[in-house]
This record gives structure tokens, C-alpha cells and sequence, in this order.
């Protein structure tokens, strides 16, 4: 059997659309999710966004420096490629060990199927995706700890 800590083959490498930001994730990503809410659908330009949390200390960009835009929610800063304009990755205030990365950044996003799936109450009515979790809302923090603990050992993997 395998250690799920150890299996992932990094590091994990991608780029914006442009080529100008490339990233690179050295560390075994939290969880992946697809976002519903219309916040992510606007700057998506789809139904909902979809992201793969990896440890901040396990997350770097080369190239050029991503520039800050979308929603200037409180706490909540969203990245962009300066050329592109490809929304990159979210880092959020409340969650500081965490870059939450756009999985269609990554050179090879197909393995990165949502976890766990939030804002349905946004959902638009065609969306639909096989997650593990769904939530309303935001799950709470605890419920959450519990979702990254069950992706370590039965989420997908490159």
C-alpha cells in the first residue's frame, strides 16, 4: 500500500494562458473544489471555478509578477497573469497557509476533479459535477479539516 502523503507525483507545474506566469507546487495538494457561486461563474466565464488548495509553502510563481484584480472581497485577494489576464490562483486572509490555485492552470488539470463542491445554493441548474462533499454555503472550518484529512487518503491523483 502507499503512503497518500508520499504518492503524488511533484512537483506540479503549470502556466496562464500566455505562457508569462508559470507555476510550480511542490508540496501534496489539500483538496480540490469547484466553487458555484456567481462571483467565481463571472470570473470564470463558466459555471463554477475549479481550484486544487495547496500548502503556501509548497506553492511558487516564476515569470512574470501576477497582478491583483477580480471581486476586492475583505480578505480575499484574487491573481491574474499581467498579459493574459488569466485568473490564477486566491489567497485568502482567513486561510493563510493555503494558495488556492485555478486546477486548469496546472499542465495537466484532468486528474483534478472537484472533492468537494460549494455555494450550490448558486448553482446553476446544468452544473453538475461528482463531488465527494456539497455544501450550500461554505462548509464550516472543522468540517473542512475533516474533507482535506479524507482527500489525503482517497482524493484523485496525477
Amino acid at each position: 500500500m502507499t503512503d497518500p502523503a508520499t504518492d503524488w507525483k511533484l512537483p506540479l507545474t503549470g502556466r496562464c494562458r500566455c505562457g508569462a506566469v508559470a507555476v510550480t507546487v511542490s508540496k501534496p495538494p489539500l483538496v480540490t473544489m469547484a466553487c458555484h457561486c456567481r462571483g467565481c461563474q463571472a470570473m470564470t466565464g463558466g459555471a463554477f471555478s475549479l481550484s486544487v488548495a495547496v500548502p503556501d509553502d509548497g506553492f511558487d510563481h516564476q515569470g512574470a509578477d501576477p497582478v491583483r484584480g477580480g471581486t476586492r472581497g475583505e480578505g480575499i485577494a484574487h491573481f491574474f497573469c499581467p498579459d493574459c489576464m488569466s485568473w490564477m490562483f486566491t489567497r485568502i486572509e482567513m486561510l493563510p497557509g493555503m494558495v488556492n490555485l485555478r486546477a486548469t492552470m496546472l499542465d495537466d488539470p484532468a486528474w483534478a476533479a472537484p472533492f468537494v463542491e460549494t455555494q450550490t445554493d448558486e448553482k446553476l441548474p446544468f452544473a453538475h459535477v461528482d463531488a465527494v462533499a456539497s455544501f450550500a454555503r461554505f462548509p464550516e472550518m472543522a468540517e473542512m479539516q475533516d474533507l482535506v484529512e479524507r482527500f489525503a487518503r482517497e482524493g484523485p491523483r496525477p
